[in-house]
């Protein structure tokens, strides 16, 4: 049933009250705190039927009322007015990157640290590999006796190495002409297309030397992959021990930030046509977040989707507040990123 005016202005007013109070939110605190003239009896009749129809709760040792995750969610779709950043606060952002690594990598560690401190929540950084990206330069290097260290640089500013050992001598003359052949084969090829069967075809092109390169051409695929899959970073996850609401859920909500394969999971879900998407408690799938809230929103790089960037902290979050701090800090993100990746 859709709520009418008064029961929209009252929701609002207890969603917010028990966003900045974390105290359930009673009637006669309420009718002070609404821009209109209504007597404590209409409020009290409203909180009623808004708990009927499940937009409230009532905790068991209180007599106010509390959102339930219905009424966040229809505070958020349908009554949140996000409040416009002022231009201090755009300058507090800005200062966040005041130190400009040309890695991008770095880059995005260093963003999830500085919005985990400028939120208080934990937050994720995460990057996407365009199928356009393309292997810019391989180089093995003598590390020592037996081991080399492979480096790939690919298109779009990534750097990925590995240590290898390797059952043959290392020489300078080895290690030229794997360079010059891995280049020649490898140089300028897309990411995606790097796949063990084309590496074993290579492996056969390389005659005498197929055995001894093996074991570094099995690197080199691995490292593709972890270029192809992406970076999640996360940062702040003991700041979610400072709410008493997730108690029941934080150690294996702190666990599932340490899983990569549960993060890909839910931030790859972002980009359902919205800018921003917003999983409020149990509308999350894991129960791990059933008693937390995740905002994210994409960035972009150079007018193309780079990535995700996301908060996840208790359902009680401004969301007013984070939002459009959340929305300039991707864009600024992306705006640096693509600067970055242009001197490349």
């Amino acid at each position: 049933m859709k709520l009418n005016e008064r029961k929209q202005a009252i929701l609002a007013a207890i969603v917010e009250t028990y966003i900045h109070t974390g105290e359930p939110v009673g009637s006669k605190l309420l009718t002070g705190k609404l821009g209109f003239n209504v007597s404590s009896a209409t409020v009290r009749s409203d909180m009623a039927w808004l708990f009927e129809m499940g937009y409230l709760e009532q905790p068991h040792t209180s007599a106010g009322r509390v959102p339930s995750h219905l009424g966040y969610r229809e505070y958020i779709d349908a009554l949140m007015r996000p409040a416009p950043l002022t231009a201090e606060e755009r300058t507090e952002i800005d200062s966040l990157f005041n130190v400009r690594n040309p890695d991008p990598d770095k880059l995005l560690e260093d963003a999830a640290e500085a919005l985990s401190s400028y939120t208080n929540c934990a937050t994720v950084t995460s990057s996407i590999t365009p199928k356009t990206v393309r292997i810019r330069r391989l180089e093995l290097i003598a590390a020592g006796s037996n081991t080399v260290v492979i480096l790939l640089i690919a298109s779009n500013g990534i750097i990925r190495n590995k240590v290898c050992r390797v059952d043959f001598q290392v020489s300078d003359r080895l290690i030229d002409f794997f360079n010059k052949f891995a280049n020649g084969r490898l140089g300028g090829m897309s990411i995606d297309e790097v796949s063990s069967a084309y590496l074993g075809a290579m492996s056969v092109n390389l005659g005498e030397y197929s055995r001894v390169f093996n074991p570094i051409l099995t690197a080199i695929f691995e490292l593709c992959r972890e270029v192809s899959d992406g970076q999640y970073y996360v940062s702040g996850s003991a700041k979610l021990l400072e709410y008493g609401e997730l108690n029941r859920l934080v150690r294996d909500l702190l666990l599932m930030l340490e899983n990569r394969d549960s993060l890909q999971a839910l931030f790859a879900t972002k980009g359902d046509g919205q800018n921003f998407k917003i999983i409020i408690g149990k509308e999350n799938q894991t129960m791990e977040l059933s008693d937390s809230a995740v905002v994210m929103t994409g960035y972009e790089v150079d007018g193309t989707p780079a990535g995700t960037i996301g908060l996840i902290g208790p359902v009680r979050i401004d969301y007013a507040r984070l939002i459009p701090h959340l929305e300039y800090f991707a864009h600024t993100l992306g705006e640096l990123l693509t600067e970055t990746l242009s001197r490349d």
